[in-house]
This record gives C-alpha cells, sequence and structure tokens, in this order.
C-alpha cells in the first residue's frame, strides 16, 4: 500500500437528507461560482447567484456555462435531500434552453423535482434575471447508486 492510500483512511459515507443538500452547496464549485441558498427542501430548491467577473462572456453577459453549472449544483443539491442513506449521486444527463442572455447583478434559481425514483432524479432549474424574465430552464437526470464500502 503506497504512503498516499494510507494517509486517505477509510471512504466517507456521504450523508443525506436537506442538511447533506445544503452542504452541496457550501462546497467548492458552488462556493467559487458565488452560490447563495436561500431555502431548501425535499421537493423545492431556492438559490442566488451573484454574477462576478469571471461569470461575463465577451459581450457582458452571463456565460451559458456558469448558467448550467448553476443549475447543475441545484439538482444535485436536490437529489441529495431525497437520497436514501447509503446511495450517491452524479449527474447522467442535462440539456439546458438559453431563453434571453444571463445579466446581474444576481441570478436566482428554483430547482424542483420532475421524478423522484428509486435508481434515477430528474430536476429541472428555472434561472432569472433580476426582472423576472427566465434566461435558461436546465433539466438533469442524476443517477442514484449504492455507494461503494
Amino acid at each position: 500500500m503506497t504512503a498516499s492510500k494510507k494517509a486517505k483512511g477509510p471512504r466517507r459515507v456521504p450523508s443525506v437528507g436537506p442538511v447533506a443538500a445544503r452542504n452541496v452547496l457550501l462546497s467548492g464549485m458552488p462556493r467559487a461560482l458565488g452560490v447563495r441558498l436561500v431555502s431548501i427542501t425535499k421537493k423545492r430548491v431556492v438559490a442566488e447567484m451573484k454574477v462576478k467577473p469571471m461569470h461575463i462572456n465577451r459581450t457582458g453577459r452571463v456565460n451559458g456555462g456558469a448558467l448550467m453549472a448553476f443549475a447543475d449544483v441545484m439538482g444535485a443539491a436536490g437529489t441529495v435531500a431525497n437520497l436514501p442513506a447509503g446511495y450517491r449521486t452524479g449527474t447522467l444527463e442535462s440539456k439546458t434552453n438559453f431563453f434571453r442572455a444571463g445579466e446581474g447583478p444576481v441570478l436566482k434559481a428554483v430547482s424542483v423535482p420532475l421524478h423522484i425514483g428509486r435508481t434515477t432524479m430528474v430536476w429541472q432549474t428555472t434561472i432569472r434575471n433580476p426582472g423576472g424574465a427566465v434566461a435558461a430552464i436546465v433539466t438533469q437526470t442524476q443517477i442514484v447508486i449504492p455507494t461503494k464500502s
């Protein structure tokens, strides 16, 4: 066994439920994006993303990839809120419809489940500009798989 494997120790089983989902939105990528959780239940995730210079494309609008990443963490959080104990998740598929450019200073997203199943969950995230106009709707499928022991 290598020294790095010894240092890592046993694999941690991720927790589940709304508290664990809240932690999803406090982790690396959401924090880097500037996502701020507003509320979370098993049936609805609401968050905001303050538009930063790193989000802006060459036309001064929010880059589509930033919108997609925002929606991805929202769907992941919703899925984690609904996972059974001993399971984990990952994004299987994501489909984005862009309706208008994303604009700051703050985008708001609401994610709701379209399907909560035994092996997959499907979440729809609507991202709105400050005036309430829809910038994008993202539908993503999350896989539900047992955590490796």
